[in-house]
């Protein structure tokens, strides 16, 4: 899940932690690599469980009610997230830590120990890792019925829907939390995530053209992706509530 990148002949630095998957999941055979974890909750049970899993102890530190991503200054609550993905299962090699150089607006991994080259550095088990066949076996048909919306947007605007397809159903699970609040198990990991992004959502046509060709072209594409992905959400089939979906700075 992690590359390793050199800092200094004491210190290295491992790219960021991240928690979704786009398609598939990586196997990992064994958590031999680190030692036992007491607890590991199932997915399910947690689910099933909410008003009393000691899940929300994490909550109660971090922003009440919705995620507020309006708010672009507002701190991510990585320590609370670190802390629910342990109770699930999570483990890092010893000496590895959060790490940010600019105040708390991005973050990496790193180590002030020594890391040889294969050795595992985290270990994140399949039941906090969003997939896209999970959500695909989770919405059903109500999924697929968008999905049918998307195809047929793609094709008139002559693009192909093969590899977008999993981003939206991505895109529809974590909706669907965030509506949620701090009902959603995955409310943690949410409110640690960054609130202001340069991608090509965030732009505008001039922005393109300020870019060299393919990065013009590739950003514009995500635009692209986005306006065909708000337009299925649009048309009511997924389990979404019009609040959320009427939100622009939510679904953007």
């Amino acid at each position: 899940f992690c590359s390793l990148h050199n800092h200094n002949t004491k210190t290295m630095k491992i790219s960021s932690l991240i928690f979704v998957s786009g398609s598939a999941l990586l196997a990992v055979s064994s958590v031999s690599a680190f030692s036992s974890v007491a607890t590991k909750p199932s997915l399910a049970s947690s689910t099933a469980a909410r008003s009393s899993t000691q899940l929300y102890q994490f909550a109660s530190t971090a922003q009440q009610g919705l995620v507020d991503v309006t708010d672009i200054y507002s701190g991510r609550d990585v320590y609370s997230m670190e802390a629910w993905a342990t109770q699930y299962g999570m483990q890092k090699a010893d000496g590895v830590d959060f790490y940010s150089a600019d105040g708390g607006n991005d973050y990496t991994l790193m180590t002030q120990s020594g890391v040889s080259a294969g050795q595992t550095v985290v270990y994140v088990p399949s039941d906090i890792v969003i997939n896209s066949m999970s959500v695909q076996q989770e919405f059903g048909q109500s999924l697929q019925q968008a999905e049918a919306t998307i195809v047929q947007i793609d094709q008139m605007a002559q693009m192909g829907s093969q590899y977008r397809l999993p981003l939206f159903r991505l895109m529809v699970k974590i909706l669907s939390e965030w509506e949620k609040g701090q009902d959603s198990m995955w409310y943690p990991w949410l409110n640690s995530l960054p609130r202001q992004f340069f991608n090509g959502v965030s732009m505008t046509k001039a922005c393109f053209n300020c870019l060299p060709p393919y990065a013009g072209w590739l950003t514009s594409n995500e635009r692209v992706n986005y306006s065909h992905f708000a337009r299925a959400l649009r048309q009511g089939y997924v389990p979404l509530s019009q609040e959320t979906i009427g939100n622009r700075d939510v679904v953007k």
